[in-house]
């Protein structure tokens, strides 16, 4: 299991969508989990974050039916704060290979984030709020991996996908050396070619 963590814009449900088609992978994007139960809606646009006990059982249930279906996971923007890290190396610490970090000047995903249109990323103070709590979280979360010896690389998310893409792929391999491609075609012949969350 991988966690791959980036700012809004930073492309992690582009990477981790093309990551789980290459290593025939489930991806499970907390944003996206959260987004399709249609519960949270009002705290997604203040650009605020949902309930620790609420992500964790959400992601768990998820993490659980994955792996009774036999298949590894990669994690997109999971856990989010230093509870649900905490829950994730607790419960899961010897699934867990290591953690990725996509790394992307502001300015550029300020410019994502415009293009893409989503709701909660109209207005830039709701933008701005997201970026602030993402950094003061990721400040506890990295720690507590560190302590754990959990492997944490870095990776710039600059550039087309495809070469973002294949950046990730060669860092996997190194986190995880039993990782295998389970396709040439880094899309999958489906992954839309622009930048997600």
């Amino acid at each position: 299991m991988i966690t791959l963590f980036g700012l809004a814009g930073s492309g992690k449900g582009t990477q981790g969508k093309a990551l789980s088609e290459i290593f025939g992978w489930h991806w499970l994007s907390v944003g996206e989990v959260i987004r399709q139960t249609g519960e949270y809606k009002d705290i997604i646009d203040r650009g605020e974050l949902i309930p620790d006990a609420d992500v964790i059982k959400l992601m768990n249930k998820q993490i659980e039916k994955s792996e009774s279906e036999g298949f590894d996971v990669i994690l997109d923007g999971y856990p989010r704060d230093k509870e649900q890290a905490e829950w994730l190396v607790s419960h899961m610490l010897d699934k867990l290979d290591g953690a990725i970090i996509l790394e992307v000047p502001k300015d550029e995903l300020l410019e994502r984030l415009t293009l893409r249109g989503r709701d909660d990323d109209k207005e830039r103070s709701s933008i701005e709020r997201r970026f602030e709590i993402f950094e003061q979280n990721i400040c506890s979360i990295l720690p507590l991996f560190e302590k754990h010896n959990i492997p944490i690389k870095r990776v710039n998310g600059v550039g087309a996908v495809e070469e973002v893409t294949a950046r990730l792929v060669e860092v996997i391999k190194e986190i995880n050396p039993q990782a295998t491609e389970q396709t040439n075609d880094v899309n999958g012949g489906e992954i839309e070619k622009s930048y997600g969350e």
